[in-house]
């Protein structure tokens, strides 16, 4: 396969209302020419952000869908100096099902296998597919590289991926899966970068606190098990998203209020999590403003911080001990006093915080006599998926 090595790599990173993406240089440690995003999709006063060079801009765009939106972002890229039409372009893809557990080139079959996959994430991976189509239109004959979110977690054991319900549904693809995959990925790349080879290789918990959020153990460099499962609804309680609730709510709903499953998923993903219980807002932030004044904006913080410590709990005995902890994502990554409340209470596990280090966001937060270090990371899926392009085209 020709691949140009002077080329540049056009990264996707689509989500329900939102896309990210960035240029990078097709080299074996890929540097960004330029990173942007479009947010509010669907919605009004929709707007795409971008820095290249010395150049920051922000503008508003009408993007009522993600195929106007890419339209936008194809527009700015063909008029930026210094930019050529992409090598290939990468893209995140947030569920792979049981058949994909690696990248992958794009092909008819495997949109085929994505559409068929739909059912298990239809938030996500309809949008995904269209991404990849309208690009494949304006870029003809540019690759295309499917990175699955779900790979990560792939090589977890049997017992952490059955779902214990009939086994005839295994067929349809049914077990625990896994996401931010990708973005775990980064990690465990920055933990062996920053701390060497072998810390890569101990009982590490990631935690990606955003408004997706979820947390994987590691041992040994590969993930044993990860709070999300079938689908990026379940697991921690998120921003909109229940996390994990009792099976039997749909059930009961529909009985009492005659509420249909596509409304039932509409609350569990759009209605649910912070925003259920807080009445107020989805965002960590405002709940923070609003915490002292307003029991449910308290209560829905509490809520969060209480389920992360569990999970951490749980993850430690599953790991059967503990090396390191780290934090990432929106919430890990800028909000102390989250970070600081989770880990509270989590003394026993030989964690301490250092309270100047973790007010200043440090990339070490724990105290120097801490059994246990724990670590603030920024997250880079981008970086990922480039250079998961880069090397799939390399060695075809």
């Amino acid at each position: 396969m020709q691949f140009d090595m002077s080329g540049q790599l056009l990264i996707i990173n689509g989500g329900s209302s939102s896309i990210k993406f960035a240029v990078y240089e097709a080299a074996r440690h890929p540097k960004p020419l330029l990173r942007g995003n479009v947010e509010r999709i669907g919605l009004p006063n929709s707007s795409l952000k971008f820095q290249h060079d010395s150049t920051q801009e922000q503008r508003e765009i009408s993007a009522p869908d993600h195929e106007s939106a890419i339209a936008a972002i194809i527009d700015l890229l063909s008029h930026r100096p210094g930019l050529t039409r992409p090598a290939a372009i990468g893209h995140r893809i947030v569920h792979g099902g049981p058949n994909y557990s690696s990248s992958m080139r794009v092909t008819a079959e495997v949109l085929d296998e994505l559409r068929r996959l739909s059912p298990l994430d239809p938030e996500h991976l309809p949008s995904e597919i269209l991404l990849i189509e309208s690009l494949a239109r304006h870029y003809r004959d540019v690759p295309q590289i499917a990175c699955f979110d779900t790979a990560f977690g792939r090589q977890m054991p049997s017992v952490a991926k059955i779902v214990p319900i009939p086994r005839k549904y295994e067929a349809l693809g049914v077990q625990r899966y896994g996401f931010h995959g990708l973005s775990y990925t980064y990690l465990m790349q920055e933990i062996a970068r920053l701390d060497g080879p072998q810390a890569a290789q101990g009982r590490i918990i990631l935690a990606h606190l955003g408004n997706g959020a979820s947390m994987a153990a590691v041992r040994n460099g590969k993930c044993i098990d990860t709070s999300m499962g079938l689908t990026p609804v379940s697991g921690l309680v998120m921003s909109t998203r229940s996390g994990d609730i009792d099976p039997g709510l749909a059930g009961f709903l529909h009985r009492t209020q005659k509420m249909s499953p596509q409304e039932f998923h509409e609350m569990i993903h759009e209605q649910s999590g912070l925003l259920g219980v807080s009445e107020i807002s989805p965002d960590m932030r405002d709940l923070l403003a609003k915490r002292q004044t307003d029991p449910r904006a308290a209560l829905a913080v509490d809520l969060f911080c209480y389920q992360a410590r569990k999970w951490i709990g749980a993850f430690t005995a599953a790991l059967q001990g503990l090396d390191l902890l780290v934090f990432a994502g929106g919430i890990g990554e800028h909000s102390p006093q989250i970070r600081a409340e989770i880990c509270h209470g989590l003394e026993f596990l030989g964690i301490q915080i250092n309270p100047a280090a973790n007010e200043a966001n440090a990339p070490m937060i724990s105290k120097e006599n801490a059994t246990i270090p724990v670590r603030v990371l920024k997250t880079d899926e981008e970086k990922v998926i480039a250079g998961e392009t880069y090397r799939l085209f390399v060695n075809a």
